[in-house]
């Protein structure tokens, strides 16, 4: 490669919001933090820039940007885009092309050379970690500016992390994107700085941050409805035990939670056929507005995709994208999904990072991964906002580790080489502690999969809507007016909308069920309370609580001593019904008057 550019008109610009046409407001200019962004990097000219930005933010248009500059200034005159998969690297190619710079992502290891008339290429971390010294002469050919998309994938291994450094230590320079800079381990970022915080936890430190909740509120991308289902498993365990629990169950263990979950996403049950019919319904709704809006399902395996499609096509209709990993042409039926009007789409896991597919608006988290990177990949693909007012859904079931997240969408963390912990009790705290646990019940539940294990029986049932930190909804069955009212949610609205919406819905909701009878006037004449109510009471106690926590960082404790000495009445073991509802009648007040 020369260092002499190719010649002809300038190149066209990117809109904010490539692949599709900027979101409201935005046009023709970049948005205010790619500028913002832009403008910091060209003051401070370094070597090392890592930028965070929420999925669906614009973070290709940004580091194109950085490119053309780099390049137009004589600073680079070759360009590689490290990426972590094959559909990125096309993608990335397809977007250097509108702007005037020719990317190769079809270039292998063996091939030694890019083909000519191309600037660079675009490769993944495999290659590179496979042959570093192939890369690094490549670096050292030319004044070179890679970009690392979602770098974080530099810290999977030691052997990945040692082959990006001997690759591209001699770059010019190095810009290192992410959405999502948090690992579920401590191995250390490539091209990342790491500065202790005040605890003396070292952190990863980003040149610039652009959050959910920022991007939120400048309507650079969609609200996020999380409407969350429950339900009863019953499944037989490898030891022959049959075993019950309702989905989502505080008081169980975390072995019983994985076994009803996965008992739950069994295709041959009641509850994920329920669920996908609820979701096809919300659908609907949205297409009413948004008439090219389209849905994904994300499974655990492939088996589970293909019985997933299976159910959709009764449901719908119409036979849903099924994207696997192994085959050749996922990417071609992601592209053609992204592009016509499909209702439906089905994949594992190669759409949850990076892959733009504008449209989808509704989602179903039908699998058991549940680390807070892959949770913020996945609804990462259903934010990015074309126009103002699109509303996104997610359909998850009502398990802890995934509702936590949830209830935390907006919080921003980095990547912390050493735990933190907490000085007072050596426990961690409630947030990260957590996250932790989420992260080793996804190992957990491979271990679970290679056992004996039966399915049984699972039923669905609605249990509540969880939006900015706020829970809504009094729970009710599946085709319950106390669901229908949130399926038909309108699909455009925007964020303050929302909020007042689902607060009205949820006085509406409090209203009705307050003039029902009361269960004490269908108790049994020997006055005996049902145990079963009681219990149901409990658990739905123990996940406001959880949610508050989560929202205001009150430790759970005190949140339960508060409400007793507002409500009255013992400990939550001990409580009447009465006592009960009284203490959940004041948390949902909570909830709507800080929404």
């Amino acid at each position: 490669m020369t260092d002499t550019l190719f010649g002809g008109p300038a190149p066209p610009s990117l809109p904010p919001a490539y692949p599709e046409r900027a979101a409201w407001g935005t046009a023709p200019k970049l948005r205010a933090w790619q500028q913002e962004a832009l403008d910091k990097y060209l003051a401070l000219a370094p070597r090392d820039y890592l930028a965070v930005a929420t999925p669906g933010a614009g973070k290709t248009t940004f580091a194109l940007r950085v490119a053309s500059t780099l390049i137009e200034r004589g600073v680079v005159n070759r360009v590689t885009i490290v990426a972590p998969t094959d559909h990125l690297k096309r993608q990335w190619a397809d977007a250097a092309a509108r702007v005037g710079i020719a990317i190769d992502p079809n270039f292998k290891n063996s091939d030694g050379q890019h083909g000519r008339g191309f600037m660079g290429v675009a490769v993944t971390y495999a290659q590179v970690a496979s042959k570093p010294l192939l890369h690094r002469a490549k670096t050292e050919a030319a004044r070179t500016l890679v970009i690392l998309d979602e770098i974080h994938h530099g810290g999977e291994s030691l052997s990945w992390g040692d082959g990006l450094r001997e690759a591209f230590d001699p770059a010019v320079r190095r810009l290192a994107l992410t959405g999502t800079p948090f690992r579920s381990d401590t191995s250390p970022i490539p091209f990342v700085d790491y500065a202790e915080d005040k605890d003396g936890i070292r952190r990863s430190k980003a040149d610039y941050t652009y959050g959910y909740g920022q991007a939120l509120r400048d309507h650079v991308v969609r609200p996020v409805i999380f409407m969350a289902y429950s339900g009863q498993m019953r499944w037989r365990t490898s030891a022959g035990e049959e075993m019950a629990a309702s989905l989502g169950e505080a008081a169980v263990t975390k072995d019983v939670t994985a076994q009803a979950w996965r008992t739950a996403l069994n295709p041959q049950g009641e509850w994920i056929p329920a669920v996908l019919a609820a979701a096809d319904r919300r659908l609907t709704e949205v297409r009413r507005s948004v008439p090219d809006a389209g849905g994904l399902v994300i499974a655990t395996d492939h088996e589970d995709a293909r019985a997933y499609a299976g159910l959709l096509k009764k449901i719908t209709g119409q036979s849903p994208s099924v994207i696997l990993s192994d085959d050749a042409k996922a990417s071609g039926k992601i592209e053609e999904f992204a592009e016509g009007q499909q209702r439906w789409m089905v994949a594992v896991r190669m759409v949850s990072e990076g892959v733009d597919v504008p449209r989808l608006a509704v989602g179903v988290y039908a699998t058991s991964t549940s680390t807070p990177l892959f949770f913020a990949q996945a609804v990462g693909r259903f934010v990015r906002a074309r126009r103002r007012g699109e509303t996104a859904s997610v359909f998850l079931p009502s398990v802890p580790q995934l509702t936590v997240l949830a209830n935390t969408m907006e919080a921003e963390r980095d990547h912390a080489l050493d735990r933190p912990v907490n000085d007072e009790d050596g426990l961690m705290d409630l947030e990260e502690s957590l996250i932790d646990e989420a992260n080793r019940e996804e190992k957990a539940s491979d271990t679970l999969t290679k056992g004996k294990y039966e399915a049984l029986e699972s039923q669905a049932a609605f249990d509540r809507v969880l939006f900015d930190g706020g829970e809504f909804g009094t729970g009710g069955e599946v085709g319950s007016d106390e669901e229908l009212d949130f399926l038909g949610i309108p699909g455009l609205l925007d964020a303050d909308q929302v909020a007042t919406l689902l607060r009205q819905r949820q006085q509406e909701q409090v209203s009705r069920r307050s003039k029902r009878p009361t269960s004490s006037a269908t108790s049994s004449p020997s006055g005996v309370p049902d145990h079963r109510l009681l219990m149901d009471l409990r658990n739905e106690l123990a996940r406001n609580v959880s949610a508050w926590s989560a929202r205001t960082g009150t430790p759970h404790g005190m949140v339960h001593n508060k409400l007793r000495e507002l409500c009255g009445g013992p400990a939550v073991a001990q409580a009447s019904e009465e006592q009960l509802q009284a203490r959940l009648a004041k948390l949902r007040d909570w909830f709507v008057g800080r929404t």
